[in-house]
This record gives C-alpha cells, sequence and structure tokens, in this order.
C-alpha cells in the first residue's frame, strides 16, 4: 500500500465565490499607512483607563467638514469604548514606530496601561485621548456615525485638532504583505 499524503483542505467560497484567503492575499498586497487609535475610558477606575489600538484601514472621508473613517473589528475593546466614548486620538506612525504598532497590535492583552509606559505621549485637549510624540501627525476626534460592516464597525469622526509636531515629516511607517514596512 502507498502512503497517502494529507492536502490541504480547498478554501471555502463564500456566496460570491471568494474565499476568506483569497480576500486577505489580495489585501495583502495594498500596502497602507499604519496608525494608533487612542481613547480614554473615564469608567475604568479612579482616574479612568487609556487604550491603544494599532489600524491600517485608516482614511480620509471629508475636506469639509472635515472626516476621518476608522475600521474597527467588532467586539473589540475599541470597538466597545467607542460606542460609548464619542472622543478620541489617532497618531499618524513614522517609519521609526515600528514597535509601538506592534505592540498595540497584540491580540488578547488585559490592559494597556504597561504598553503605553515608555511611549512619550500628551493627552489631547479636546478627546482626553494620549497622542503619541514623534508621530508624523495627531488628530483628535468626534464620532459622528457608527456603520456595521460585515465582522467590523466603520466610524466616521469629525476632526476636532490636528497636530503636527516639529520634526514630523519623516517617512511613514506601512503595512504591506502582512509586514511592516517603510518607504525605499
Amino acid at each position: 500500500m502507498l502512503p497517502t499524503t494529507q492536502l490541504p483542505a480547498p478554501a471555502v467560497p463564500h456566496a460570491e465565490g471568494v474565499s476568506n484567503d483569497e480576500f486577505r492575499a489580495a489585501m495583502s498586497r495594498l500596502a497602507a499607512g499604519v496608525v494608533l487609535v487612542t481613547a480614554h475610558d473615564p469608567d475604568e477606575g479612579p482616574r479612568g483607563e487609556d487604550i491603544g489600538m494599532t489600524a491600517t484601514a485608516f482614511l480620509s472621508v471629508s475636506l469639509d467638514p472635515p472626516l476621518v473613517l476608522v475600521s474597527l473589528r467588532e467586539g473589540s475593546r475599541m470597538d466597545d469604548l467607542l460606542a460609548e466614548q464619542p472622543l478620541w486620538g489617532v497618531s499618524i506612525l513614522a517609519r521609526g514606530q515600528r514597535q509601538i504598532a506592534g505592540r498595540f497590535a497584540m491580540k488578547g492583552r488585559v490592559s494597556d496601561r504597561l504598553l503605553f509606559a515608555d511611549i512619550p505621549t500628551v493627552r489631547g485637549g479636546a478627546s482626553g485621548a494620549l497622542l503619541v510624540g514623534g508621530a508624523l501627525a495627531t488628530l483628535e476626534c468626534r464620532t459622528e456615525q457608527r456603520v456595521e460592516a460585515g465582522d467590523h464597525t466603520l466610524v466616521v469622526a469629525r476632526v476636532l485638532t490636528v497636530g503636527l509636531p516639529a520634526g514630523g515629516d519623516g517617512d511613514p511607517l506601512t503595512y504591506f504583505r502582512g509586514a511592516y514596512r517603510h518607504l525605499a
């Protein structure tokens, strides 16, 4: 009898014919900027709690009024918090901030307190959210609309403030084919 080899299970397509693996592979070929979305939860403990989340699905929506959009995994800590807390911040990460992006992309963490411990931050005056020092730009936002979209929530927000830190004209951190990269 000849030995048999196990073949991987075929990708199960959705009704439209595209499998999760095919879709993920196609989208990994789209380079994206990397941001840290932050918010302050005043209900956690006597001084509240700061949380952060790395995002690559962040974009400008409108100039007048100034609107942005971020896509959050449904049921994530950030999705749950922004359903209650309309004010939040965004730090557009620079090439040298890969470690920050990696920290806040970890799943299953209990608290973000230690993750912020050695990162230079300032607290936004309009949002109360932590904004990362050395970021290319920072924005403070107020949620205007939430849209359920598959397994994600699209959060559309008005930009309340913009910070363009001195020295914030370096190269951006990008995400391409499953890894953090920078422009060559």
